[in-house]
């Protein structure tokens, strides 16, 4: 244990005990403790052959959106195929509807960070086939048509980071500022949202690895930042490192390491699902099948559900879910997560929509 948390928890044994067992009592009912606790649903696929991988997603006015993205609609990669980025915006009104195409972003792009806001859903950074963008922006969707309404641009432009919203403010931590895997950040910006006009700001960067692919959480008044993939060189060309430190950033107070992961974790579902006192890594990439050969039979993204305690600052190895993807954004609607699209194995997208949500009582995060 840290210093920190041995502090945190001195202060815990302060409190009176009426405050602790209403503590546990909260725990035991909202924290999804297993796999076996995870429902598993299924909504009407998106109405694409192919999905979306690194697809903006959140929900505007009660209604779930899903927007822009990438594929290979011809070839797959390993058979050189092209991939092509996409704008179009899809809308699902209820769990018992049909999905419709709303509008079009102003340019297609993906691999961006997205979060759901009171103002619609905050879209920042991704790329295309011409690299990083910068570009920040609201998609709303209104009367059945999709709008976008600028932000305030990122300083520089930003691919593969991971983002969460904390109460007003929207954190962007890690990616990268060039195209392809070739550089990879870990600095910290952030824009809040009740002063936008004012722009983003760069906090203190994380004293952890640059990395690309984490996986984001707000929790417990602190951004979570942990896993992803770290890139260095070996024979002239650039190869992953799949990572499993873990950093929280507490505004006023600074970056602290947390537990390591039990295993690396890179591109699963973020913003994390949170259960409880305890948000989720599931599935994603471990790197365990870097290299896997042929491409076509590559059994898919391991399916293992990592939970993380903010309250004891540990980690626990829940067993496996139903559904892995990789690239694919987690949205909070109608009392359960949503998982749109994403990757099944590298390179094959999938349409279909997946919902989890914990079979205990939970809470809205």
């Amino acid at each position: 244990m840290t210093p920190s948390f041995n502090r945190r928890r001195a202060e815990c044994g302060r409190r009176s005990v009426f405050s602790l067992c209403a503590a546990l009592w909260h725990l035991s009912i909202c924290g999804a403790a297993s796999a076996s606790d995870v429902v598993w649903e299924a909504l009407p696929p998106l109405p694409d052959p192919h999905g979306f991988a690194g697809a903006y997603a959140g929900v505007t006015r009660g209604v779930l959106v899903v927007a822009g993205g990438a594929n290979f609609p011809d070839k797959k990669p390993w058979e050189k195929g092209t991939k092509v980025w996409h704008d179009r915006v899809f809308a699902l009104e209820r769990p018992d509807a049909a999905w419709r195409i709303v509008g079009r972003l102003p340019r297609a792009l993906g691999y961006g960070v997205s979060v759901s806001s009171k103002r619609g859903v905050i879209c920042v950074g991704g790329n295309n086939a011409d690299g990083p963008c910068a570009d920040s922006f609201i998609l709303t969707v209104a009367k059945g048509v999709a709008r976008t309404e600028p932000l305030p641009s990122l300083p520089i432009p930003l691919a593969n980071a991971a983002g969460a919203l904390l109460e007003e403010t929207v954190y962007v931590c890690g990616g990268s500022d060039q195209p392809g895997e070739r550089t990879a950040l870990n600095r910290l910006f952030v824009l809040d949202l009740s002063k936008a006009t004012r722009g983003w700001r760069e906090l203190e960067a994380c004293s952890g690895r640059a990395r690309i692919l984490a996986v984001a959480a707000a929790l417990d008044s602190a951004f979570y930042w942990v896993g992803g993939v770290g890139l260095e060189t070996a024979n002239g060309h650039f190869r992953r490192v799949y990572l499993r430190d873990g950093w929280r950033y507490r505004p006023r107070r600074g970056w602290e390491r947390i537990a390591d992961l039990p295993k690396p974790a890179a591109a699963a579902p973020s913003p994390a699902p949170v259960f409880g006192s305890r948000f989720f890594v599931v599935g994603g990439d471990d790197g365990s099948l870097v290299g896997f050969e042929p491409m076509e039979r590559h059994p898919g993204f391991p399916r293992s559900l990592l939970g993380y305690d903010t309250l004891e600052n540990e980690w626990i190895e829940a067993g496996e879910v139903a559904v892995s993807r990789a690239t694919v954004p987690a949205v909070w609607w109608r009392d359960r997560y949503v998982l749109l699209s994403g990757e099944v194995r590298p390179g094959v997208r999938s349409p279909a929509v997946w919902t989890m949500r914990s079979g205990r009582s939970v809470r809205e995060p």
